[in-house]
């Protein structure tokens, strides 16, 4: 048995074969969340320099933001429960724009710190949101297609949205960036509020006993076991994809850019192949997925030395290892349904805490004999242990 959302829980009613106009703006919302994320990876030299501090101590301004997203969703969700969905949506965009003026005013190290956590908070709330609301208007049989797309924006920000943003940065300045989110944020702030559709009057008042509740289902903790760890398997390579692509493959360093467009590219038709396919027979596309992404990191740590085959390789992890992650949301989702909005809150946090573990052990192993091979190695001993909690979580669905 496979469930994604009640149907007494869906409105408005929409045809099957066309999604609601609201699931491309949510989606033009997580692109603006998605480019804030990893835009600073693009023009730490120039933040650096402007604030005359450390590349290691620039590279905090990433790492608060991760801590945000993993602490911040949860309580985020938790603390906007009794607000309107689209209220919710629109004051994390409004937040959002607060804190990028603030890193794009300031030259103060630790008020730009505090303001990158203040926008993953906002971060935050606005995925655990969207993912409810888009699930929830697309319907049951549709959820999956909508939270691909939804999700999508996220992974198209890899492929236009950070590249631009490092490239504008490198021209204009490193702040010039977060001015123009902030504008975007404050923009989408008025047509999401416009475009969401009021909570129905019909439906339960939300409770924090009732989403404390939801969690007992231990089909929802096996979800979020695999949205740790399919991150924490894709991101331990990812991450330090750079030293494994300059010292093993020999490509030189304006190249590897190119490469992370690859994986961007692979990721945004992954989440839109894994949330329309997955629609239809989730776990047949879940198995295949962890099975291909396992093949394609150990592929990866034996034939690195070989340029296009690494490039291919760097794609296709992309596709298989992002497939799954509209899936997992659905799921989560739906085991929690009359109160879900703390579920896909999260799976949002179990992605991020797998990227943060799988990320650091990979930095260990980088360090260690294996080099460069290192972080691909944790990676595929990751991708194996996916197998266990999805297994389980089949034979308690089809029960």
């Amino acid at each position: 048995m496979t469930t994604v959302i009640s149907p007494s829980q869906t409105t408005p009613t929409i045809p099957r074969t066309r999604l609601p106009l609201v699931i491309y703006v949510l989606a033009a919302g997580t692109f603006l969340m998605g480019t804030t994320e990893f835009v600073v990876a693009g023009i730490l030299p120039e933040i650096a320099h402007d604030l005359d501090i450390s590349m290691a101590s620039a590279g905090l301004v990433i790492t608060v933001f991760a801590i945000g997203m993993i602490v911040g969703t949860p309580l985020m969700a938790i603390l906007t429960l009794k607000f309107a969905r689209r209220l919710t949506l629109s004051l994390s965009l409004l937040v959002f724009t607060v804190g990028h003026v603030i890193v794009a005013l300031t030259s103060n190290y630790a008020l730009i710190l505090g303001a990158r956590f203040l926008t993953a908070l906002a971060t935050g709330a606005f995925w655990a949101v969207a993912a409810v609301v888009a699930a929830k208007a697309a319907g049951p049989a549709a959820s999956s297609r909508a939270l691909g797309i939804v999700l999508g924006g996220g992974m198209l920000a890899n492929v236009l949205g950070v590249p631009l943003g490092a490239f504008a940065g490198q021209i204009v300045g490193w702040r010039g960036p977060f001015w123009a989110l902030a504008a975007l944020a404050t923009l989408g702030a008025l047509v999401v509020y416009r475009q969401v559709a009021p909570d129905p009057t019909s439906s339960p008042l939300p409770s924090v006993r009732a989403e404390l509740a939801s969690l007992r289902d231990g089909r929802v903790w096996l979800a979020l076991a695999c949205c740790a760890i399919v991150c924490g398997s894709s991101l331990a390579a990812y991450s330090f994809i750079s030293p494994l692509l300059v010292t093993n493959t020999g490509l030189p360093t304006s190249a590897v850019p190119l490469v992370l467009v690859a994986y961007g590219v692979g990721a945004l038709i992954g989440s839109y192949l894994g949330g329309h396919l997955g629609a239809h027979r989730p776990y047949r596309v879940l198995f295949t997925c962890a099975a291909m992404t396992f093949l394609v990191l150990g592929a990866l740590a034996l034939f690195s030395h070989n340029a296009i085959v690494t490039v291919i390789l760097v794609a296709l992890l992309g596709l298989f290892g992002m497939a799954t992650n509209p899936i997992l949301i659905g799921k989560a989702v739906g085991y929690a349904d009359q109160a879900p909005t703390l579920a896909s809150a999260l799976s949002t946090s179990a992605f991020n805490f797998g990227t943060a573990v799988g990320s650091w052990i990979a930095g260990f192993a980088l360090e260690s004999a294996l080099g460069a091979t290192g972080p691909v190695m944790v990676g595929t001993a990751i991708a194996a242990l996916y197998f266990l909690p999805l297994t389980v979580l089949f034979a308690r669905d089809r029960r």
